[in-house]
């Protein structure tokens, strides 16, 4: 059990999970119309990321999606060294990533439903910078998730069949 009152999910998660005790952690789900596997193909063409997602200029991925590949992006303006924790295809899809005194988890679980896909989104933040600033820390998070779940959204289903 966490003691961080910005958790608002009880559920019980395995594999690769966000730190629940780190100063900055939010989390976001969100209703996609296509199929899991559609949205599968998008979230995890990392190569693919800034073309619908606004919050990422740049990528350069260092081997197969599979756990262990390194990738350093740019995402708000920030240089981020990430490595992939854990891939689930098309259920989950996890990594870890370091900036200028911030450790991040971030992680991604995907249900296909009858209607659609249901999103669900994790990411902590933690280290000396996310302790310090732990009230921008949590607005950061709060808009790059705002923000990316409804690009990958609107991305997804732009790719669905009709």
């Amino acid at each position: 059990m966490s003691n961080n009152p910005d958790i608002e999910s009880s559920e019980v998660r395995s594999g690769v999970v966000v730190n629940r005790d780190a100063p900055a952690i939010k989390i976001a789900e969100i209703i996609i119309e296509a199929p899991v596997e559609t949205v599968w193909g998008v979230l995890s063409d990392l190569d693919g990321w800034p073309s619908w997602n606004k919050g990422v200029s740049k990528i350069h991925v260092s081997g197969p999606v599979r756990a262990g590949t390194s990738f350093e992006w740019v995402a708000g303006g920030a240089k981020i060294k990430s490595r992939l924790e854990e891939v689930t295809a098309p259920k989950k899809i996890a990594w870890s990533g370091k900036m200028f005194g911030i450790r991040a988890i971030h992680v991604w679980e995907l249900a296909g439903q009858a209607y659609g896909t249901k999103v669900h989104t994790e990411e902590s933040f933690e280290g000396p910078v996310a302790r310090l600033f732990r009230g921008f820390a949590r607005r950061t998070l709060a808009r790059a998730l705002d923000q990316s779940t409804k690009a990958l959204k609107a991305e997804a289903e732009s790719r669905k069949i009709k």
